[in-house]
């Protein structure tokens, strides 16, 4: 079995609960508490655009306004928000403007059937949200981006020429292959997540204790994205306080209490905290939910991914494949390598969510595409 398809089955399977996070532990390690208080998006992009389309709305933030524009697409069951921290650091070093896009379905984007999650629509929604930003072809040159299922509406949007003046493409850890074996064992994944939650703090120290999301800073962005009120139904950024927006990231806040753990920071003395209590099903005290229901989605999940790999290499303009690990790619895509018709690029020790786990890195990669292409300049600090 491939590495990367180990890899897409440990993401595909309920996630190993540390003995620390279990009701009535005990156990303890030195360092540093982390902080898990939400972040609004605005610490990340300068703002947002509910587009408008057909009756429809596409939630779109933006960071930057000059240069090629960078369209990014995310995960299934993730958000534009995932993009936040490889957005400010791609735009630091290379000059272009990122364009984020809550898909159909996610965030706060709200359509008039948000179960039709098929490739070709999501895919031609990608064209539709930019064909009504820009008309009269007044749009610069796209590259588009995505990330697992984002990656696969990238490849059918590049492929269906649904995006006007794309100029490359970019996919974030999918292979046709390995992403079709990974199906079988999604729905046991999203049965062992918790299905509530009873704060975003809880739902952010979660994410990131059971490795979902590497980087605590991107999942303090990024998870209050894929979640939504129980009460209000609306999506929990909007529960996010001022004073939470802007607070230190970096202060610990001290807890004194039974069942807690130390973490370990080699610059810092210890300091105890509480851990969150585990909600039951059904459970009053109950906050959050998943903003979308994965598991009604799995009519479409084959249709995402399937023939890919073709469609990935029938695209003509300069493309990339980044991976979280080394895979043994499928015939199609080994003699594609072969001969020159994509740049791959490996970042190990990383998650499914390479982009989040490490935005700094995947920033650096991307930026090194796009200016040994010639689709954007670097930035004066940047150094291919």
């Amino acid at each position: 079995m491939s590495s990367l398809h180990k890899n897409l089955l440990k993401s595909a399977l309920p996630p190993k609960i540390p003995d620390s996070m279990k009701s009535g532990s005990s156990r303890s390690m030195p360092g540093r508490k982390k902080n898990y208080t939400p972040v609004l998006y605005d610490k990340y992009f300068d703002s947002y655009e509910d587009v408008h389309v057909n009756g429809n709305v596409f939630r779109v933030y933006r960071l930057g306004s000059e240069g090629p524009i960078l369209f990014l697409l995310h995960g299934g069951g993730f958000s534009a928000l995932s993009w936040a921290l490889f957005a400010t650091s791609v735009t630091s070093m290379a000059q272009c403007q990122v364009l984020a896009m809550d898909i159909r379905g996610h965030g706060n984007t709200h359509t008039d059937n948000d179960e039709d999650l098929s490739a070709f629509t999501l895919a031609k929604d990608v064209g539709d949200v930019l064909k009504t930003m820009y008309p009269d072809d007044s749009i610069p040159p796209v590259v588009l981006m995505g990330h697992s299922m984002g990656g696969a509406v990238a490849v059918r949007a590049a492929s269906e020429d649904f995006v006007p003046g794309l100029a490359g493409l970019a996919v974030i850890d999918v292979v046709e292959g390995t992403a079709m074996d990974a199906l079988t064992s999604m729905q046991s994944f999203l049965r062992g997540r918790p299905k509530t939650f009873r704060s975003l703090e809880h739902a952010i120290e979660w994410c990131v204790r059971t490795g979902q999301i590497r980087n605590v800073d991107s999942a303090r962005v990024s998870m209050p994205g894929q979640l939504k009120n129980v009460k209000s139904g609306t999506l929990s950024t909007s529960d996010i306080s001022e004073a939470a927006q802007h607070e230190d990231i970096n202060t610990p806040e001290v807890v004194v209490a039974e069942n807690c753990i130390k973490e370990e920071d080699e610059s810092s003395p210890s300091i105890e905290f509480k851990l969150p209590p585990t909600i039951a099903e059904g459970e009053s005290s109950a906050t959050y939910t998943w903003r979308i229901d994965l598991a009604a989605t799995e009519k479409h999940w084959s249709g995402w991914f399937q023939g890919l790999s073709s469609r990935f290499l029938s695209v003509s303009c300069p493309k990339m494949l980044l991976l979280a690990g080394i895979d043994r790619l499928d015939r199609e895509l080994t003699v594609g390598q072969m001969q020159g018709k994509f740049q791959m690029q490996v970042l190990p020790q990383c998650g499914h969510a390479v982009h989040e786990d490490v935005p700094d890195k995947v920033a650096e990669v991307l930026a090194t595409f796009l200016v040994r292409y010639k689709l954007a300049e670097p930035a004066s600090n940047f150094n291919v």
